[in-house]
């Protein structure tokens, strides 16, 4: 058994503005493109150099609101301009499927916002896509570039859980109706939402789960409402659980033998953690609780992994983006989830 450490490792992290500047096009001006947009504005060199949508009037008002140099009222036009470097796709759910595979078929490097696609399949199309072009392709899981989950990382990698028996990971968010996440046209409900944290924290730390034990509840607005899952391996299971009737504490854990790692909630943001030995010896991780501020060390790996001639990002490779919607698929099979798209 690893001896209990005396301090937690540091983040490997680089400063932000120490990453290579490039210069960005947004597909879609909505709610996560303005904190993306904003947090990469007021903590790294990366230039937002134009913004495209289906409408000109929205894309106008999204550049003139953050300052951004050039506007398009289409995304074809937004990919035909050469001074664009990469291109964030910031859509509805539905939507980045199609838009990723038109940024990857101009030979633009590619950032996807969660989840990377709809299901699985067409995830590893968009990764065969972008291996045959030799484009840099990167689910935008922005929780995996975070500076507490290097650490993370890095526990993991020391064996300082021993062997880990258990993984917890829930996030739950009430909605009220109109919201697009209860709309089934946008592939709503909480699955590919808030759904894709729990799961991939549970994979980041176990890998894809042997069995899968699922069950869900629907939501009146005729989308799924509520899915837990046990997610099995030997010798460990992950219990997640996500939701849009209520809010939940939307924490994380790893149990393992010889230590405990408690994230309180949102686990999934920045914020403190805490790794405590079987023996009852403690250490506190912290960082300031800037919520979606984070967004930027997301830009900053892409912008790294662009200008090294990389095609994926480490922290998150396309195969793990492919293997948390495999997991997510046959949840989805379990309770009886269909999207729109898949009806034939």
């Amino acid at each position: 058994m690893k001896i209990f450490p005396t301090a937690l490792p540091r983040p490997r992290i680089a400063h932000p503005r120490a990453a290579p500047t490039l210069r960005w096009g947004i597909f879609g001006p909505g709610w996560i493109a303005e904190r993306f947009v904003g947090a990469m504005q007021r903590n790294t060199g990366q230039t937002v150099l134009a913004v495209g949508s289906r409408g000109a009037d929205r894309s106008a008002a999204f550049s003139g609101k953050h300052g951004i140099e050039r506007s398009y009222g289409s995304y074809e036009a937004l990919l035909a301009d050469p001074d664009v470097d990469v291109v964030y796709v910031a859509t509805p759910h539905n939507a980045h499927y199609p838009l990723a595979k038109l940024a990857i078929g101009a030979g633009k490097p590619t950032v996807v916002e969660k989840p990377l696609a709809l299901h699985a399949s067409q995830a590893a199309e968009l990764r065969d896509l972008a291996a045959a072009n030799q484009v840099f392709l990167m689910e935008a899981l922005w929780t995996l570039f975070l500076p507490k989950f290097d650490v993370i990382r890095q526990l993991l990698a020391d064996g300082m859980f021993g062997e880990i028996h258990t993984v917890l990971a829930d996030h739950g968010e009430y909605f009220a109706a109109g919201h697009r996440i209860l709309r089934h046209d946008l592939a709503g409900g909480p699955m590919l939402d808030l759904g894709t944290y729990p799961v991939s924290f549970a994979q980041f730390v176990l890998g894809p789960p042997a069995e899968i034990q699922a069950a869900g509840r629907p939501h009146p607005a005729g989308v799924n409402g509520q899915v837990s899952a046990i997610l099995g391996g030997d010798p460990a299971q992950a219990v997640v659980t996500t939701t849009v009737f209520a809010n939940t504490p939307t924490t994380a854990a790893i149990c393992g033998t010889a230590a405990t790692l408690a994230i309180p909630g949102p686990f999934y943001q920045p914020g403190p953690m805490t790794l405590t030995s079987v023996g009852g010896a403690s250490l506190t991780f912290d960082e300031p609780a800037i919520a979606h501020e984070g967004l930027f060390f997301e830009a900053v790996e892409a912008a790294r992994c662009i200008r090294e001639g990389r095609t994926e990002s480490p922290l998150r490779p396309v195969a793990d983006s492919v293997a948390t919607l495999t997991t997510m698929d046959e949840m989805r099979r379990q309770i009886g989830q269909v999207f729109e798209e898949e009806k034939f």
